[in-house]
């Protein structure tokens, strides 16, 4: 049988009320008393019924997560973020994947607000209508990390990603590369939307042609890192300098390279985009924009915090700093 609040109070002949300021930590209690009822659960080994509490308080101190995959090395260090700042808080987390689908993302959506949570944190590669008209129509905050929302409505968390693609594909320009080859994941994703117009802007500025044949939008994998390099490689103004939308892809181009005798970066160059633990794990290492995507979960839980309690928030479009992680596949 589940012990109840009431078994509780029964055995440390207290009324209810009292077990529950002790367990809510409400100092208003007599030492002796809190230490009598104390002893009793954990002798009886009762646990607060969280969803009981939050029908009473309205709250459940619990909080929603959708991330596309926690396999994902990136996905786990923005799950850690949003953790760290939630057991600060003293916020229970549900931990949903999402797998990039935006069915599973609204049907998601719809289970964490079933289980009464108080708010949710969302990474989704697009921001769909539906995605946005669920979001807006929510009882809860919502706040999005490291996704961006064209419409600024919704809370969100992120880095100017033109501005340090434009800054990546800068750095390919200052070593004197005019044929620059851009590889992306799929055209679907917003992010890569932002990179592609980066790269296309910068190289207008510094009066280069935007060649469409040295552009590639594919699955965004290792593979097809290297089915890029092997297509880009064979055309008659071969690239002499690759961008990547990924660790993954840029890993699949410099082995791509590799595989026919090229040398980086002394026969070609690249730079990346996310700064993973596989641009330290490859030989030569990557030049990679990092992607702070612990601190943008951490920053995007206490702006769900805020936004739960109904603090001030002076903007709900948070921009953080960005850097680019220089080592060895350019030339320094």
């Amino acid at each position: 049988m589940t012990v109840t609040i009431y078994d509780v109070a029964r055995e440390a002949n207290v009324s209810m009320a009292t077990v529950s300021r002790v367990v809510n930590g409400n100092q208003n209690v007599k030492p002796a008393t809190r230490k009598k009822v104390l002893e009793v659960i954990e002798r009886l080994e009762y646990r607060p019924n969280a969803v009981a509490r939050g029908l009473a308080s309205k709250k459940t101190t619990t909080v929603g997560v959708i991330i596309p995959d926690i396999s994902n090395n990136l996905y786990a260090e923005l799950a850690r973020g949003i953790e760290d700042i939630a057991t600060m808080y003293r916020y229970n987390i549900i931990l949903a994947n999402s797998d990039q689908n935006e069915g599973k993302e609204l049907t998601l959506l719809d289970t964490m607000l079933g289980k009464q949570v108080d708010g949710i944190v969302m990474m989704t590669d697009k921001v769909t209508e539906k995605i946005q008209a669920s979001i807006e129509h929510s009882p809860v905050p919502i706040v999005l990390a490291g996704s961006v929302d064209e419409s600024n409505e919704i809370a969100s968390v992120n880095i100017d990603y033109f501005k340090a693609a434009y800054e990546a594909v800068k750095v390919l320009i200052g070593n004197g590369h005019k044929r620059i080859a851009c590889v992306l994941g799929p055209d679907t994703f917003t992010v890569n939307q932002y990179k592609l117009d980066a790269y296309k802007k910068v190289l207008e500025d510094e009066g280069l042609q935007v060649d469409e044949a040295l552009i590639v939008s594919d699955e965004g994998t290792y593979d097809s890192g290297i089915t890029a390099y092997e297509e880009l490689s064979v055309l008659e103004e071969a690239p002499t300098a690759f961008f990547a939308g990924s660790d993954e892809l840029a890993i699949g181009i410099i082995h791509g390279a590799q595989d026919t005798g090229k040398h980086v970066p002394d026969d070609i160059e690249v730079i990346s985009f996310e700064n993973s633990k596989l641009a330290r794990m490859v030989r030569p290492q990557l030049s990679s924009v990092v992607l702070p995507l612990y601190d943008i979960g951490a920053v995007a839980m206490r702006l769900l915090t805020k936004l739960m309690n109904k603090e001030s928030v002076e903007q709900q479009s948070v921009i953080l700093p960005h850097r680019i992680e220089m080592r060895n596949s350019v030339k320094r």
